[in-house]
């Protein structure tokens, strides 16, 4: 009797010992599926994001350069903002610049070109229009020759000669430098032009070169130069504007001898029946009576200094055949006054 449960008692264990085999193989075949399942969904989703994702920068890509020339490219044209000079109304944005030794004898000047003609490190700048003319020089500041740590030859330039400008062959025309080589300048055509040769050596451009020397230079100098025509390169009027020690100043004169113009005022008589007119008329066509000093000296003094003449209207310098002279302060006694 007891075998025969016992002998149960193991077939039921058997059979619930399957059972459970069974139930624990079917539940983790079940957890198996579902883990897996969801693994595949996750990655599905994961690639699916990867590629919206590189779509999304290829798109981005496409808007932007690619490089820095591109980035550039870009940029309109009209965005870069060109730096122009309003100095005086003078445009210093439509002229070339160009190199020019200074010792180059050439005549010639480019058109429409900025060069510098400041010896060694100095920086004077000169400009031509569009038929060459020479009609403006500028310097920042103007400093003086200086033979102790220069090359100047005995005659004190430079150079052994200027620039063949056309006009200069004449005999009565030197070739004048605007800022001179006592002041700096070189003597390429960029810094000569044809100029009267009395007002050169003796007139207002000497006179106005000597002021400067003896100021020991100066700042913003401006040279504007005018001319009859656009043929020649013959200068008819100069204008300087510098300062000295702060103070504005204006040398203006026509490229004429001095000595005529003096001349010409001097033997003037006033003798017309027409009333004299209070416009204010140009300094060679000025009436003036023979040697009448009152309308020279100013004060009264009985003495004429260099600024009443020139306030006259007489050109510099003040020589000893002119009436003026006796009147004027001839320091040095070489039979010149405002040399």
């Amino acid at each position: 009797m007891r075998k025969v449960c016992r002998s149960v008692n193991k077939r039921i264990f058997l059979i619930l010992f399957t059972v459970i085999l069974i139930t624990v193989f079917v539940g983790c075949g079940k957890v198996t599926e579902h883990t897996s399942s969801k693994k595949v969904q996750s990655e599905v989703t994961t690639v699916s994001k990867t590629v919206e994702a590189n779509k999304s920068t290829s798109a981005i890509d496409t808007e932007k350069p690619t490089s820095d020339s591109e980035s550039h490219k870009s940029v309109p044209a009209s965005s870069t903002i060109k730096a122009t000079g309003t100095t005086d109304g003078f445009d210093y944005s439509k002229y070339t610049l160009i190199v020019v030794n200074g010792g180059d004898m050439s005549g010639y000047r480019q058109p429409n070109v900025k060069v510098d003609v400041g010896f060694g490190e100095r920086e004077y700048w000169a400009y031509t229009n569009e038929y060459g003319q020479l009609i403006r020089v500028e310097a920042k500041n103007v400093t003086l020759q200086n033979p102790n740590t220069e090359h100047v030859l005995s005659s004190g330039r430079y150079y052994s000669d200027e620039a063949k400008v056309p006009g200069t062959e004449s005999p009565e025309l030197d070739q004048g430098h605007v800022i001179a080589d006592s002041l700096g300048g070189v003597s390429n055509a960029y810094n000569i032009t044809p100029q009267n040769s009395i007002l050169n050596r003796h007139g207002d451009q000497a006179y106005m070169e000597k002021v400067i020397r003896d100021a020991g230079g100066c700042t913003d100098l401006v040279a504007v130069i005018q001319y009859p025509n656009t043929q020649t390169q013959i200068p008819n009027h100069y204008k300087f504007t510098y300062k000295l020690q702060g103070r504005s100043i204006t040398d203006e004169f026509d490229n004429v001898n001095p000595d005529e113009v003096n001349k010409n005022l001097g033997e003037t008589t006033g003798t017309s029946s027409t009333p004299p007119k209070t416009e204010v008329v140009p300094a060679n066509e000025m009436v003036s009576s023979n040697e009448d000093v009152s309308k020279v000296d100013t004060n009264h003094n009985g003495k004429v200094t260099i600024a009443e003449a020139k306030a006259a209207g007489f050109k510099m310098p003040i020589t000893r055949d002119s009436w003026l002279y006796k009147y004027m302060d001839d320091r040095d006694g070489d039979g010149l006054v405002g040399e």
